[in-house]
């Protein structure tokens, strides 16, 4: 066993409403795909703060945090932002680190779009098969 990594597309989502409605090219909407660590441990997805500013994506506020290390941080928390994996997708929120880190894939959007981690494998997988699968509780 060992860490997950899986490659992520990252979506401005104030980009593709403005270029449905036909105020920029959809050539301009903003992408970034990376390599992410698969962290259960982590709530929300986190990025370094120059992967903000490839997407454009305003901070709407700042966070207290914890960071993994026990360090006591504020982080900028984002507008929405479309993470996809594969054929799955979920709308959610970033935290912004200021150093140069991974992208940590978390928990709220891994459930969003139905993903475990198969710790034996090392990869991102299905947590009710191959369709995605919304659980309702």
């Amino acid at each position: 066993m060992g860490i997950t990594r899986d490659e992520i597309t990252l979506t401005n989502i104030a980009d593709t409403a403005k270029a449905k409605s036909g105020f920029i090219s959809p050539k301009n909407v903003r992408t970034v795909t990376v390599t992410a660590v698969a962290d259960t441990g982590a709530l929300r997805l986190t990025m370094p703060e120059s992967v903000r500013r490839k997407l454009g994506l305003e901070i709407l506020k700042k966070v207290p945090a914890t960071l993994g290390d026990g360090e006591k941080v504020e982080l900028g928390l984002t507008e929405g932002v479309e993470v996809r994996w594969k054929d799955r997708a979920e709308i959610t929120q970033a935290w912004v680190v200021d150093k140069e880190c991974s992208v940590l894939l978390g928990a709220i959007p891994m459930e969003g779009m139905d993903l475990t981690v198969d710790p034996k494998n090392q990869r991102l997988v299905g947590a009710h098969g191959d369709e995605q699968l919304g659980v309702l509780y």
